[in-house]
């Protein structure tokens, strides 16, 4: 059994905190979760609690039974005899000056620190090619590429963008259409040969790494079309943002591109759309550098 107490902390935090365990009263939270997962949750309390308090309580295997953990200036967490106790210390208070621990506060700084870096850093880095892909279906073997978005950043700081209709004989299913609004006759009248479409890519491309969400899928939508055309495919250097955003945001709901770009506050005006959502792909890209969960 887990039990939290937070007095003061921001709405988002106690948001997370209501995923896993049970608020049975304002600020008191209860609940039973693994010893790992409740220590990444203390972690994320005590980055974000802000101007808060926090203290928790939770089962252990020494005498007592139980340990305690707090944030508060007042009282420190001390053993006597083995027994945890809550010591109130006899300072002499002026207001209390409330804020982030020792702990946090070094965590911060050093996260600053790291972005300050990496945002140097990311000037000096090769250039950074985001792609996406609008396909027929899931299956590489059977379904088609039917829309390739690509976005870049020039010298200059401007955006350079590459965006090509595939022409494909199939009908194009309506959800597919409803979906991405690609229509057959779209791709009938605007659309070109996936020859023509692939080498344009690899040329807009160049040297640059390439980024995407959920890569794998286009990537492997990406080499079956090489290879479908007799071309040695893509050699450059490949960087999936989904395993990065996982490993470094462990409480989002889900993972979809939409969720993320919410939780990082990237506009997406045309989800679905491949060059929108190239487009998103850089600008997430940006976001993780500078928050110095990304290096390149």
């Amino acid at each position: 059994m887990i039990v939290i107490t937070l007095t003061k902390v921001p709405q988002s935090l106690r948001g997370d905190l209501t995923k896993w365990y049970q608020e049975v009263q304002t600020g008191v939270y209860v609940g039973n979760v693994s010893a790992r997962i409740r220590d990444l949750l203390w972690d994320r309390i005590m980055k974000n609690i802000g101007n808060g308090e926090a203290t928790m309580v939770y089962n252990t295997n020494s005498e007592l039974g139980y340990q305690m953990e707090t944030t508060r200036k007042d009282y420190q967490v001390i053993d006597y005899d083995g027994i945890p106790l809550m010591m109130r210390l006899n300072t002499t208070p002026g207001p209390v000056k409330h804020g982030f621990s020792n702990a946090a506060k070094f965590h911060r700084a050093k996260v600053m620190t790291h972005r300050t870096d990496r945002k140097r850093a990311h000037k000096l880095q090769k250039q950074v090619t985001a792609i996406d892909l609008e396909t027929t279906g899931l299956k590489v073997a059977t379904d088609k590429i039917i829309s390739i978005g690509a976005v870049k950043k020039v010298e200059n700081g401007e955006i350079d963008q590459f965006y090509k209709l595939i022409q494909v004989n199939d009908n194009i299913q309506t959800k597919i259409t409803t979906l991405t609004g690609i229509s057959s006759d779209l791709l009938k009248t605007r659309g070109i040969n996936l020859d023509s479409a692939l080498q344009q890519l690899k040329e807009f491309v160049g040297q640059s790494v390439i980024v995407g969400y959920n890569l794998r899928f286009d990537q492997e939508f990406l080499s079956y079309g090489f290879k479908k055309i007799g071309q040695p495919g893509l050699s450059n250097q490949m960087v999936d943002l989904m395993p990065v955003v996982k490993k470094t945001n462990k409480f989002l709901d889900n993972y979809r591109l939409s969720t993320v770009l919410k939780e990082y506050s990237v506009r997406n005006s045309k989800p679905h759309h491949a060059l929108s959502d190239a487009q998103a792909t850089l600008e997430l890209e940006t976001k993780l550098i500078e928050n110095g969960h990304l290096l390149i």
